[in-house]
């Protein structure tokens, strides 16, 4: 036995798989701006990409179905009078984008509904048509890095500034409703599931959150220490963030953070994945807990699945082009027909933007429940005016992916805000004296035959415990042999043992081992968990809590087994198992034992025959 167990998870296999070359989208002329933002966005019908001209500020819009080798000379979205820095798409029209540039300006741009990117299309002066934006938002004194829509109420808009301002728009306006002022330039935003708060980062390394409206900091602390960019995201549907950043030696760090107790320091500590240069992007599956992990510079996607405020390792893509932007699709334009639960975009050597799809592996033909909770809608929640007058709802408009798997009527239902499950103090039982167990002796064979008897009965026992875990279910711990002690492992019976359990015919050995045939909470409080001494823990390792109270089968009505009965229940598989063993290596030895005398008969006819 190897002593290592691996945590069961429903998304343990989830790969990465890229598509055929021939639907790759190439010649793209991606910036060579080195400001720090995404570079490509996408709302899964088209692709927006900062595109490298030579004067002004532009950025090109590529339908999703338009693969393969872009024309030299293509419509662009012109507008500004600098460098387009960071674009993103209306979370409630598909057919609208924004755009920030280093002119200090926004720009609102309305894709046409007969936009092709393939075809080059010309005025009756045989100029080509470019876009133009319907509106300019101007306010910020200074280069304008990063947009983003609220993913609740339509017509409203956060962009960050150098001149150390976040200002809140009313599109629709053309205002700046709200200025939050940092001491220092903003490189990261997300916004609450409800829209009411905004999490920043700035480069004076602070996490704070913002309740927009009433324009004060909730909470805030100091992040990572390194001086590199971070990134901040919100978690979906729960008051939790994860950031990205760089440690004092520069290794590349990710942190899970309690958004309203941002002064209570990091869930967990810091983790630690690597010391790439990089900066890290974070992005976040709300529906399937799993957090995704860019690297800028290098071609690995990491992805891991968060549970219990801890972040499980699930797998890794590897790839040697490197990525330098990146963008994920909404759940509600994902393939469902394939398990697919990830739709992304990376751009490879500024010249190509590679589509990859994460799948679930599954064979069953029907709608997959468990991976396709109900996702946010393309429907707002609340109006401008609604937003900035005060009112609040509890997410975004939600639908049932179902309706959109069968080609049925989408019916849209409020969201429902979950909050934290609130941990219960531990009550002290008082412990209960067992009956001492007989040991093995120093020579591995049992002091009694009655001891005997009893493990064979416990092991014969074993098929009235509850069925195995499900693979599919998330419920279990985590187990590690970096993060164990080391096991208790029991002494293997001698041979005269073995042959005293060969006797017992009516032994029914277990097919499955009795690790696998315990309940998870038993699994967990089976093992000891060791101390945290470090300010840093290996990415995925984390510790487990156990459970507090004893929790009853409710097939057989008993308590969980203990430790040493779990011991004893391992010992009678092992002595059961030297068993089987001995008595296969000594008919394999009567087996030869035979052939040797044939041989050796053989051998004296033979000479017999010579002599004659």
């Amino acid at each position: 036995m190897s002593g290592k167990f691996v945590r069961a998870s429903k998304y343990r296999h989830v790969f990465g798989h890229p598509p055929k070359k021939e639907l790759w989208y190439e010649n793209v002329k991606v910036t060579l701006n080195a400001w720090d933002s995404n570079l490509i966005k996408t709302n899964g019908e088209f692709i927006s990409v900062n595109w490298n001209t030579s004067a002004g500020g532009s950025f090109a819009v590529i339908p999703v179905k338009e693969h393969g080798k872009v024309p030299d000379v293509v419509p662009l979205f012109r507008g500004h009078t600098a460098q387009v820095l960071d674009t993103d798409f209306d979370p409630f029209d598909d057919y609208r984008v924004a755009s920030s540039s280093d002119d200090a300006k926004i720009g609102i741009f309305q894709i046409p509904k007969d936009y092709t990117f393939f075809h080059r299309e010309t005025d009756e002066e045989g100029e080509a048509r470019d876009v133009h934006p319907v509106k300019m938002l101007a306010g910020h004194g200074r280069k304008v890095g990063h947009i983003l829509f609220s993913p609740v109420a339509k017509d409203v808009l956060a962009s960050s500034s150098l001149d150390r301002t976040i200002k809140i728009w009313n599109i629709e306006t053309g205002k700046d409703e709200i200025t939050l002022a940092h001491p220092d330039m903003v490189t990261s935003m997300s916004f609450s599931y409800d829209g009411n708060y905004l999490a920043t980062v700035a480069r004076d390394r602070k996490l704070r959150v913002w309740d927009i409206r009433a324009q004060n900091i909730v909470s805030e602390c100091k992040a990572h220490e390194g001086a590199k960019s971070q990134r901040v995201v919100w978690l979906g549907n729960s008051n939790r963030l994860v950031t990205s950043g760089f440690s004092r030696i520069s290794e590349r760090q990710v942190a899970l953070w309690d958004s309203f107790e941002l002064e209570k320091g990091p869930l967990g500590k810091f983790y630690t994945v690597d010391q790439a240069p990089g900066v890290l992007m974070p992005f976040y599956d709300d529906g399937n807990k799993i957090l995704f992990l860019v690297g800028k510079g290098d071609g690995n996607i990491r992805y891991y699945e968060l549970q219990d405020d801890q972040l499980y390792e699930l797998s890794e893509y590897l790839s040697t082009d490197p990525q330098r932007g990146f963008a994920a699709a909404p759940k509600r334009k994902l393939n469902l027909k394939d398990n697919e639960i990830m739709k992304c975009f990376k751009t490879v050597i500024d010249t190509c933007i590679e589509p990859i799809s994460f799948y679930v592996p599954r064979r069953s033909e029907a709608f997959q429940h468990d991976i396709y909770p109900d996702a946010p809608s393309d429907k707002p929640a609340l109006t401008a005016d609604e937003w900035f007058g005060g009112k609040s709802v509890e997410g975004p408009l939600l639908i049932n992916l179902k309706d959109l798997y069968e080609g049925s009527e989408m019916i849209l239902r409020p969201a429902k805000k979950q909050e934290p499950k609130k941990e219960e103090p531990k009550k002290e039982e008082p412990r209960k004296e067992e009956p001492k167990k007989e040991e093995p002796n120093s020579n591995g064979v049992l002091t009694s035959e009655k001891t005997v008897d009893k493990l064979l009965k416990k092991s014969s026992d074993l098929d009235t415990l509850n069925d195995v875990e499900d693979p599919s279910k998330d419920t279990s711990g985590w187990d590690d042999d970096e993060n164990d002690p080391k096991p208790k492992t029991p002494r293997v019976a001698s041979k005269t043992d073995s042959k005293e359990l060969r006797t017992k015919e009516d032994v029914k050995q277990p097919s499955f081992s009795s690790e696998k045939m315990k309940e998870p909470s038993e699994r967990q409080s089976s093992k000891e968990e060791p101390k945290n001494e470090g300010p840093q823990e290996e990415f995925g390792r984390s510790s487990r809590k156990e459970p507090s109270k004893e929790e009853y089968d409710t097939k057989t009505g008993t308590k969980p087994l203990k430790l040493e009965q779990s011991a004893e229940k391992l010992s009678a598989l092992v002595y059961s198992l030297e068993g089987v063993v001995e008595k296969l290596t000594r008919a394999n030895l009567e087996n030869s034992e035979r052939l040797e005398l044939l041989e050796a008969k053989i051998e004296h006819l033979l000479s017999r025959e010579e002599s004659h």
